[in-house]
């Protein structure tokens, strides 16, 4: 696919705040990480449901499978088009594998949180989507509306500035 380990500007900070940068996605850790850890929260609930009475290795291993294919699809031309085209992610061009490697460290992280604290993770999963709506005007919520059925108010409100 075409994809960089690390940024191509040569720096070696871990940390890229500024989504709308060049550097989104590109460093370890970025806001998007938060949705991330909301992935596992959310796979662990969906699994809980649906494969309940499977050993929680194996609904550990089904969640990695998902988050690692949202991954390689979120990476594809498809994804990376529809973002360019329908948010305000104009300067995306994918994540670099150090990126997506987090990413699921961070998916894999919302599940154990999950599997530790269960309901708790409801109140956790609201402050963070309200905590990133605040600071970068996205959210988990957001992002997947604005990449399924852009709305251009929406799009305006997040635009930088």
């Amino acid at each position: 696919m075409g994809r960089r380990w690390w940024c191509a500007c040569g720096s070696w900070s871990p940390a890229s705040w500024d989504i709308w940068s060049s550097h989104n996605s590109q460093h370890l850790l970025d806001p998007y990480f938060f949705s991330h850890l909301l992935h596992g929260i959310l796979f662990y609930g969906f699994l809980q449901l649906v494969a309940g009475r499977a050993s929680m290795t194996v609904r550990l291993l089904l969640a990695m499978t998902v988050e690692v294919g949202w991954e390689l699809l979120e990476n594809s031309p498809l994804i990376i088009n529809r973002y360019r085209e329908a948010t305000v992610s104009l300067d995306y061009f994918g994540d670099s594998i150090a990126n997506s490697l987090v990413d699921v460290m961070a998916c894999l992280l919302g599940y154990a949180i999950t599997a530790r604290i269960g309901w708790w993770t409801v109140p956790l999963f609201l402050t963070v989507e309200l905590a990133m709506v605040i600071a970068i005007r996205d959210c988990l919520v957001l992002n997947v509306l604005m990449l399924v059925w852009p709305i251009d108010a929406i799009k305006l409100w997040q635009s930088p500035g």
